[in-house]
């Protein structure tokens, strides 16, 4: 199974895409061919091609709650998103991850994907064993 694993980053760019390269290991040790992308560098990327997409995002903000504004931008224009299966997960903040976590499940919802479960992510390591545990398929 083909799939994708896109991340948006703020202020850490590093630990978001050790995370994102972390799920996808996990997933690519199911048998799975994984591309990770970085979606505010990927701008133009379409998605139509999996068949299971993963988003993550940093919150942003002092006080975490929100998501980056290209999520919303990237996932409208990433070809025909609607109907996909997909894994939602936010970097672990202080304070507002939960409610980061609920507003990139809106925008992901908003674009008519299905999400099957959604995480706060703590560690690289915490990332790969979930990803080796997503069911893709």
């Amino acid at each position: 199974m083909r799939v994708a694993v896109v991340f948006f980053s703020g202020q850490n760019r590093d630990g978001m895409m050790r995370l994102a390269q972390a799920v996808a290991r996990g997933i690519e040790k199911q048998g799975n061919q994984v591309d990770t992308l970085e979606g505010t560098r990927d701008p133009n990327a379409r998605l139509t091609i999996y068949q299971y997409i993963v988003v993550g995002a940093e919150p942003v903000g002092a006080l975490g709650g929100k998501i980056p504004d290209s999520v919303k931008t990237f996932l409208a224009a990433a070809g025909a998103v609607a109907g996909k299966k997909s894994y939602a997960f936010v970097s672990r903040k202080t304070f507002g991850a939960g409610k980061s976590l609920a507003a990139l499940m809106k925008c992901m919802e908003g674009e008519g994907m299905l999400i099957k479960t959604s995480d706060i992510l703590r560690s690289p390591a915490e990332a790969e064993e979930i990803g080796r545990r997503l069911r893709v398929s």
